[in-house]
Parts: structure tokens; C-alpha cells; sequence
């Protein structure tokens, strides 16, 4: 019995080793949030759960909780607002930088 678990375990641990995903292509999922027009529609998304949350909480009587959400999501609302507009202004003042260079 005892020869058995000594090969059954290392044979489990090469297994786990072999099938898992490697780190680096685990990691290699893409942001779909990397750009302006990603940012602002992912904040306009927030308010409506903002203001859906809100109203559920509300219609059952939890009126501090759903505050409580509905700050929440307007908080991450503006962040990514706050965000989009950042790289809108840095992309905008490279084109501007560029094109206004003397050739």
C-alpha cells in the first residue's frame, strides 16, 4: 500500500504541473477599459447600476443600503470618468504637440 501512494503522489504533482496554465499566459487577458472611449462607457454603465441599485434598495425599504450602493457606484463612475478624460487630454496634447512642429 505504501509503494502505491509513493508513486501515486509525485505522478499527481507532475499532472498538476503539466495541465495548469502557464503564469504568463494566464495573465494574457486584454483591458478592454485601455482606452477612452472604453473608460466612458464603462462609467455610463456604473451610473445605471448606480441608479438601478438605488431604486431595488428603495422599493424594499432599505433606504441607507441602497445609498450606500449607489455611492458606491458613482464613486467608481467618476474614476473611470476621471480616467477616460486624463487620456483623452494626454492624447490630445500629443497631437497637438506634434502637429505643431516645425518641420
Amino acid at each position: 500500500m505504501t509503494i502505491k501512494k509513493a508513486g501515486v503522489i509525485p505522478a499527481a504533482f507532475l499532472m498538476l504541473l503539466t495541465m495548469a496554465p502557464h503564469q504568463a499566459v494566464a495573465q494574457d487577458t486584454k483591458n478592454r477599459n485601455a482606452t477612452v472611449k472604453g473608460q466612458m462607457k464603462q462609467s455610463g454603465k456604473e451610473v445605471k447600476n448606480a441608479g438601478a441599485g438605488l431604486g431595488t434598495n428603495v422599493k424594499h425599504g432599505r433606504v441607507a443600503r441602497g445609498g450606500k450602493h449607489f455611492g458606491k457606484h458613482m464613486y467608481r463612475a467618476g474614476k473611470h470618468f476621471g480616467k477616460g478624460s486624463g487620456m483623452a487630454a494626454k492624447k490630445t496634447g500629443r497631437a497637438v504637440k506634434n502637429a505643431a512642429k516645425p518641420d
